[in-house]
């Protein structure tokens, strides 16, 4: 999507991914067609309200009002021929097939008024369904009006009014006191608070200075900032958070691939059942052929399953949409009925539990070696790792003012920790899994890292690697803490009532350490040690007992976890190019408790889609028997499926008020 461009239509968007495929029209018509059918629907219906009125109240004469009901049915019908008649050479009998035989046998018959009253309350019906879910997709594309259409860019000494396209990665802008920021910058004057709502769902303003990074869309405080442009708007997190949600919509969930499927199988199979019930009736009961044409007819209007194919898409759409106003991305309907159902959660201990910012907090010298070395030796084998306990000793190394000796030759081991070479020596650095491999392990040295791990310290073990005639020594040990987020221990209580019945928590992290954090937080079920294999393992044992399974990790090292469960849960994806594209799930806060809020809306549409298809089929099935039995008439069952059609739609748009 370009900016500054017209961005399509959702009315659009629905005509080419028409939620209702199997019926082969449009229900949600896009504007430009609303605009040729609604005077046009106007006026049939007008035309054929005046017909009912000089037929039953002025007692005009029968060519009269047969001529309204003709010109009403043509004025208020005519969109329906075209696609009926492609369906019927198909041998697909749709919807629109379905109407127009109805409403032409009923004219044969002679019930003219009810043939017209037919073809109008099913185009009422259409438009209704067409405003109302034409609604419900717009809810999303408000985003589209968060981010202002130009931004004051900086041109020499000037300020310059710029369209969004034209402003370059690098450009500076300028942000007033209650604007809305343009693009995505980083500040690099002034100081604001700023609301991160429409982005990540925060509901209090987030304090920006010098350095922090801005989102397009969000809205800016009391003071004035001047930032520099990171990304191009149609890079954006905005203009990414619009894309996955209009992608979302677009795709199928189970509930609605399977209704599309009975529909495709079911409409056709409709005119067939109402030849048959004609043909026994007449053929081998002496019925009444008009009457038995008539409740066939009528039959064939009560079968449309416009209510029944309708429940599910507006349902899906409002959720997704709902979820996005609260800064939890959902990839598609499949995910957003899968949270609803999830029954066991893994989570990663860092930067999940723990804030994934852990600090070095004492330094051990094991063989009289002095810290600093230590330290310079440690952050030289971890300087170009991702690892947070790797990154946590670089960073603490540079506040220090120890200068890094990048290392030479490095093998990494996965869960383990790097081995290198630096100034001629052999050395490592990693956990207590890795000392155990190299066999330089001894008594003294579990004990000590064992109290170390049982107050829930991760330990980085530093020394030289054996080689050679060298049999490797252990020269220090830095003990890392994490501190645990203040809201964990909530959203795993909060996790639990909306029906997760086991979470666990998986770490790369020794037992104890997984141990310690687990049972402040109300976790029960915790394991450590874990390579990125066996947390693969972990989770399918998860799915043989539980079934539903989610994953929230942080991407490489769980990277094999995430793929095993039924979804994967990226925290924190504000700003995160990867974790928006890759996850199943973002959560654009770092706050376990949005997952808890996604549940409780899947569970919310999920309720609502079973609401809508029991109540569209039970209705259908009593008008049906009532039909067949003779009890109802032609207009009476097109009201029905219209009002069912209406109030599946309004049901399913309740969602958007949570």
């Amino acid at each position: 999507m370009k900016p500054n461009e017209p961005h399509p239509s959702h009315e659009e968007d629905h005509e080419k991914n028409s939620s209702c495929n199997s019926c082969d029209h449009d229900h949600a018509s896009n504007e430009g067609i609303n605009r040729w059918r609604e005077p046009s629907l106007g006026l049939g219906a007008v035309v054929t309200l005046v017909g009912l009125a000089a037929e039953h109240l002025f007692k005009a004469s029968p060519a009269f009002h047969t001529g309204l009901y003709i010109v009403g049915m043509v004025a208020g019908g005519w969109f329906l021929l075209p696609e009926a008649l492609k369906s019927i050479i198909r041998f697909r009998p749709n919807i629109n097939a379905l109407v127009v035989i109805a409403s032409i046998g009923a004219a044969i018959i002679g019930a003219w008024g009810e043939a017209a009253v037919v073809v109008i309350l099913f185009g009422v019906a259409e438009w209704l369904e067409g405003y109302s879910v034409g609604r419900a997709r717009k809810a999303i594309s408000k985003l589209l009006d968060l981010a202002p259409p130009r931004a004051r860019v900086k041109k020499g000494s000037a300020w310059i009014d710029t369209l969004l396209a034209e402003v370059a990665v690098g450009d500076i802008v300028e942000i007033r006191p209650g604007e809305r920021v343009p693009l995505d910058a980083v500040v690099s004057e002034g100081q604001s608070d700023v609301n991160q709502a429409p982005i990540t769902g925060e509901p209090l303003p987030v304090e920006k200075k010098v350095g922090d990074s801005l989102f397009s869309g969000t809205l800016n405080g009391s003071g004035l900032l001047v930032a520099q442009v990171t990304k191009l708007y149609s890079d954006s997190t905005l203009a990414k958070i619009i894309r996955l949600v209009e992608e979302a919509q677009e795709q199928r969930a189970p509930t609605q691939r399977f209704i599309e499927k009975f529909s495709a199988i079911y409409t056709p199979l409709v005119p067939l059942v109402a030849l048959v019930v004609f043909g026994v009736a007449v053929l081998f009961f002496d019925g009444d052929s008009k009457e038995w044409a008539y409740r066939a007819f009528t039959l064939l209007v009560i079968a449309c399953p416009c209510a029944l194919v309708v429940s599910t898409p507006v349902s899906i759409v409002c959720g997704l949409t709902v979820l996005a106003r609260r800064g939890v991305l959902i990839k598609g309907g499949a995910y957003l009925e899968l949270i609803g159902k999830m029954k066991a959660l893994a989570v990663d201990k860092t930067g999940t539990i723990t804030e994934g910012r852990p600090r070095v907090l004492e330094i051990i010298s094991w063989n009289g070696m002095p810290d600093r070395e230590i330290l310079r030796i440690a952050a030289g084998l971890d300087a170009k790792s991702t690892h947070p306990l790797a990154r946590a000793v670089v960073d603490y190394a540079v506040a220090q003012g120890v200068e890094l000796s990048p290392a030479r030759e490095i093998e990494n081991r996965s869960g383990r920790g790097n081995l290198g070479e630096i100034e001629g020596h052999r050395y490592f650095v990693g956990n207590h899994r890795l000392v155990h491999e190299l066999g330089i392990c001894n008594s003294d040295l579990e004990e000590r890292l064992s109290r170390l791990q049982e107050k829930g310290l991760s330990i980085v073990v530093v020394g030289h690697q054996p080689h050679g005639s060298c049999g490797g020594e252990v020269l220090g040990i830095l003990a890392v803490g994490d501190a645990i987020r203040p809201e964990a221990a909530e959203a795993i209580a909060a996790l639990r009532k909306v029906g997760v019945q086991e979470i666990v928590m998986l770490s790369g992290d020794n037992q104890k350490a997984a141990n310690a954090v687990a049972s402040q937080v109300g976790i029960t079920q915790a394991r450590g040690d874990l390579l990125p294999e066996d947390k693969k393992l972990e989770i399918e044992k998860l799915q043989k007992q539980y079934g539903v399974v989610g994953m929230v990790g942080d991407g490489i090292n769980d990277a094999p976890a995430l793929a095993a469960s039924s979804f994967g849960i990226a925290m924190g994806a504000a700003g995160s190019d990867t974790a928006i594209e890759t996850a199943d799930i973002a959560l654009m806060q770092d706050d376990l408790r949005q997952l808890q809020v996604a549940m409780a809306i899947s569970q919310s549409v999920l309720s609502t889609i079973r609401w809508n298809i029991g109540f569209a089929l039970s209705l259908k099935t009593v008008f049906m028997v009532l039909g067949i039995l003779g009890h109802t008439s032609l207009w009476l069952a097109i009201l029905a499926d219209t009002g069912a059609t209406v109030l599946v739609v309004a049901n399913a748009m309740r969602l958007l008020r949570k």
